[in-house]
Parts: C-alpha cells; sequence; structure tokens
C-alpha cells in the first residue's frame, strides 16, 4: 500500500529520529489499490497552492518556484489563478490532483473554467467599447457661426432688420461641444431691438443628457412661477414649449416669452424667444404668443435638418 504524500515538517518542528529510514520521495499511488488514511494534521509550512496534496518528487514539478532566501520548507507552489500580464490570454492549464482526489479536480477544473469565462467576458468588452456607451449624436454638429447656420426665417417678415452684430461663440471639449448665437430682432420702423432671439446647440459626448433635460423642461412650470409648459410631439425624442405672457394684452408693460426645447439622442437644441414691452417702445403690434410658438417649431424643425451632418 502506497504512503499518502506528505508536507514537510516546518523549521519550527524537530527532525525525525535518526533511526527512522529516510526518504527521498514517496512512491506513486498504485491505480488498483486505495489511497490509505489521512495522517493526523500536523502544523505545516503554509503554501499558496490551491489543490489537496500538492507536493511532488523533487526536481518533477514544473509548477514550482524559486525558494526565497531565508525560509525553510517547501518552496510556495505557482498558484494558476493569479492574473496573468496582458489581456486576451487564458490562464495556464492546472496540474491534475495527485491521490485520486476527484472531487478535487472537479472543483479545480470548475474555477479554472470560470476564469477563463471571465477573462473571454473582460476581452469581449475591450474590444466592443462594453464599458461605456457611444454618444447618440445623430450626425449633428456644433458650428462655429451658429448666427449664420440656424434657421430663424419664420421671424423675418415680423422683424426684417438684420442684428449687424449678433453674439456668438462655440466651445469645443471632449464632454461637450457647444455653439450659442444671440441676436436682436428689429421692425423696420424701431430704431432699437423689439424682441431678442436666443439659439444654443450643445453635443453631450460623455453623458446622456436626457433625464436631466426631462426633469428640467417638464417640470419647468414648478421651478418658475406662472410659465405654461407643453410637451410638443414630432420633433427629435422629445421636445416642451415653454410660455409666459405677462402682458395682459398690452402693448407698453409686461413681457412674453417662449422657448422650444428639443432633445434629439445625445443632442440638446433650444431656442428662446423674449419681448419686453414699455412706454417708450415704437413697437405697438408685437407678434401674438401663438404666432410666436408657431414660428420656433417651423425654424427648430429646419435648423435641426441644417446641423446634420
Amino acid at each position: 500500500m502506497s504512503t499518502p504524500p506528505q508536507q514537510p515538517p516546518s523549521s519550527s518542528e524537530q527532525p525525525p529520529s535518526s533511526s527512522a529510514p529516510q526518504q527521498s520521495s514517496p512512491p506513486p499511488p498504485q491505480p488498483d489499490q486505495p489511497p490509505a488514511a489521512p495522517p493526523q494534521p500536523q502544523h505545516t509550512q503554509p503554501t499558496a497552492y490551491p489543490y489537496p496534496s500538492p507536493q511532488s518528487p523533487p526536481g518533477q514539478n514544473p509548477y514550482a518556484q524559486p525558494t526565497v532566501a531565508g525560509q525553510s520548507g517547501t518552496p510556495p507552489q505557482a498558484n494558476p489563478y493569479a492574473a496573468q500580464p496582458g489581456y486576451g490570454y487564458p490562464p495556464p492549464a492546472a496540474p491534475p490532483a495527485t491521490g485520486g482526489n476527484a472531487a478535487g479536480r472537479a472543483v479545480l477544473w470548475a474555477l479554472v473554467g470560470a476564469v477563463v469565462a471571465s477573462a473571454a467576458w473582460a476581452g469581449g468588452l475591450l474590444l466592443t467599447g462594453g464599458f461605456g456607451s457611444s454618444a447618440d449624436l445623430r450626425g449633428y454638429r456644433a458650428p462655429a457661426n451658429l448666427c449664420s447656420s440656424a434657421d430663424y426665417s419664420s421671424f423675418k417678415d415680423e422683424y426684417p432688420v438684420d442684428d449687424s452684430s449678433p453674439t456668438k461663440n462655440v466651445m469645443k471639449d471632449p464632454a461637450l461641444d457647444q455653439s450659442y448665437c444671440s441676436l436682436s430682432l428689429k421692425k423696420t420702423s424701431s430704431s432699437y431691438g423689439d424682441a431678442y432671439l436666443t439659439m444654443e446647440v450643445d453635443l453631450h459626448r460623455k453623458t446622456d443628457p436626457a433625464p436631466e433635460f426631462t426633469a428640467t423642461w417638464k417640470n419647468y412650470g414648478d421651478s418658475h412661477s406662472d410659465y405654461d409648459v407643453t410637451p410638443v410631439q414630432g420633433i427629435g425624442d422629445e421636445a416642451y414649449l415653454v410660455t409666459q405672457d405677462t402682458s395682459n394684452g398690452s402693448t407698453t408693460s409686461g413681457s412674453r416669452y417662449a422657448t422650444l426645447a428639443v432633445r434629439d439622442g445625445w443632442m440638446t437644441y433650444t431656442m428662446y424667444y423674449s419681448a419686453y414691452f414699455s412706454s417708450y417702445d415704437s413697437d405697438t403690434d408685437p407678434p401674438t404668443l401663438d404666432d410666436v410658438t408657431g414660428w420656433l417649431k417651423t425654424d427648430t424643425k429646419s435648423t435641426l435638418e441644417q446641423l446634420k451632418g
């Protein structure tokens, strides 16, 4: 009957009696004989080897590592579950367990299979970009001059005089591209601007703006008093029209305000109109909010088409 493999005694234990026979290595187990009962627990040198009965005859273990200076006992064995350098390489095959331990082998190979599957999953994520989604910009761009790229022709009949010095700027950043334009709207008989129009396009390159966009514009009336909010169908993924009229039909006091905010994928676009009335204004027949909101919808649709490609 073969002798089960034993762990070498730790440095704290006394060496065996000189009368005991010395063996350089235990004989391998015979296939036709069952293994002997395991020996009583002994204080053995800690090892990183995860398998049952890990020891093999000296000079025959291909997984053995060099002995660390200053330590006695069996050198630590290589851990087949340790991360290997680089991606795309499966972990090395685990050595078979000794002593005919079928349960140990089943657990071992199940763990190795899990490691291989995890490595393949991680490699697939790296190749496909699964750790983060790409920005859904739908082909939109943020032009350097939005004042010349946006369409606001619907307002031209009411305000035919062009603004000779509109305010425009553009920002380019890995997280956000933004283009902005603000101009005054003036009637032929006016010396100063009778109303103001502001347009802004934002390309969100790192984060999906949908949750914050919805929270901001759908609930605009909750955070701002006396504003009406209406969802608009047929423009982008979602759009909201926000309006306010404090003039009460007067042309000498109060104001009229309208904004159309649109989100299409990770692109957001807003078009603002505002008119402020006083007794000094020469505009005695300003457009109604119904007229303005119709113009905003028409010009926003046209602008979004022009900003693609």
